[in-house]
């Protein structure tokens, strides 16, 4: 007989969580900081670095679902080692890709599935199997800040790493500090395992067609799509369209380590207000506070202080989405199959963020500008404040399962 897990344990898995989290999360955000040394370096057009920071984002929802079931049915621990061994892997293709497609293959679609193996989907299926209740909203909150303050430490180390060794080199820096990702992986070791699988009351088909059946769940994946075209476009090209715009390296620097640095508070506290307040209520209000912070950005005079205003602001709301939005999932159909259900709504955030990502570069080769992108992203935003507002948050209500006949 297994013995009762103890607060301590619950403890190690969330610092580990957070640790993991912090780590994969933060060397992603700092993408963009290599998009114009890339380029320079190799002679490429800003659509082809776009297109495998797009490409990443796909494969890193794509590959969710599928990472997804297997942390689901074997733990979160095999599926963390391997998705650091492939970022790592990853990282060392991306400094030494000699061509659009190799840096793409890499870049792309290696770093995309790591990402899969080693962020919040399979965090986040340990921590609702393991914390109550009264208690997932916060504890997802708390993983999603560790994660933004990945992005508060790492943007400015990279750009650090960058200047004073080489955007080669910081990569294989990189990829050393997400070996760091193996020996963490051991503290989501769940005590529920039992011969290296959990019992699910509900088979994986049965899951998926109660939850893509349901009104609710398609919302949430529409409003998942908006947050990503958002996040990623200004994480990949706010750097380049500041540069364009007569501005200081360093301010993009500055603002990046800014939307770090206040998204810990904002996925925090919303956290938080997911365990008083109605979800889909909190939601809309992000997404509606996006839009209006992206258009006074757009209308203000462009200067530093300006940047840094919106940076702050969009850093408050800038993945405080995602504790809300999968505490509403495990609210819904509850955790059996909650980092599944969860990649599949990711796999929605991934394909609007390869339609930010590529779309900044595609649109601005053949325009010169990246208005028409901001445009989109506005109008997004207020879209998304519609679709989350018919949510039903209560839980479903499931047929008793017939039992099976006795021997």
């Amino acid at each position: 007989m297994s013995a009762p897990q103890t607060p301590f344990s619950l403890t190690r898995m969330l610092l580990c969580g957070s640790a993991i989290v912090t780590i994969s999360m933060g060397i992603r955000h700092g993408f963009g900081m290599w998009l114009q040394p890339v380029i320079q370096s190799h002679g490429w057009g800003r659509e082809d670095f776009a297109l495998a920071i797009a490409v990443q984002n796909l494969a890193w929802g794509l590959s969710g679902i599928f990472v997804g079931m297997l942390a689901d049915q074997f733990g979160a621990v095999r599926v963390i080692l391997v998705g650091a061994l492939i970022y790592a892997l990853g990282l060392l293709g991306m400094a030494y890709s000699p061509t659009p497609l190799a840096f793409l293959l890499s870049a792309g679609v290696l770093i995309g599935i790591a990402q899969a193996g080693t962020t919040y989907a399979v965090i986040y299926g340990v921590i609702g199997r393991n914390v109550p209740a009264e208690r997932r909203s916060w504890a997802m909150g708390v993983a999603a800040a560790a994660g933004s303050f990945g992005q508060f430490l790492m943007v400015p180390t990279e750009s650090f790493l960058i200047s004073q060794l080489g955007w080669q080199q910081a990569l294989l820096v990189l990829g050393g500090a997400a070996l760091l990702l193996l020996p963490l992986a051991f503290g989501l070791r769940e005590p529920g395992l039992r011969g290296g699988t959990i019992a699910h009351q509900q088979s994986i088909w049965q899951a998926l067609t109660e939850a893509f059946r349901y009104p609710s769940f398609q919302w949430l994946m529409a409003g998942y799509f908006v947050c990503g075209f958002q996040v990623v476009f200004i994480g990949v090209h706010l750097p380049a369209y500041l540069k364009d715009k007569g501005l200081p390296p360093q301010v993009a620097g500055y603002a990046l380590a800014l939307i770090g640095l206040f998204n810990v508070f904002g996925t925090y506290s919303a956290g938080v207000l997911g365990q008083k307040l109605a979800k889909r209520k909190i939601l809309a209000a992000i997404y509606l506070s996006r839009a209006v912070a992206i258009a006074l950005f757009l209308l203000a005079p462009l200067s530093p202080a300006s940047v840094y205003v919106f940076a702050c602001v969009m850093g408050f709301l800038w993945l405080s989405t995602v504790p809300v939005t999968n505490a509403a999932v495990a609210q819904i159909f509850g955790v059996a199959h909650l980092s599944m259900l969860s990649g599949f709504v990711f796999f929605s955030h991934q394909i609007g963020s390869f339609l930010g990502a590529w779309l900044g570069g595609y649109l601005f080769d053949r325009t010169g500008s990246y208005n028409l992108v901001w445009y989109i992203a506005i109008a997004l935003g207020v879209l998304a404040a519609l679709a989350n507002l018919p949510i039903r948050e209560s839980a479903i209500v499931r047929k008793p399962a017939a039992l099976p006949a006795s021997a």
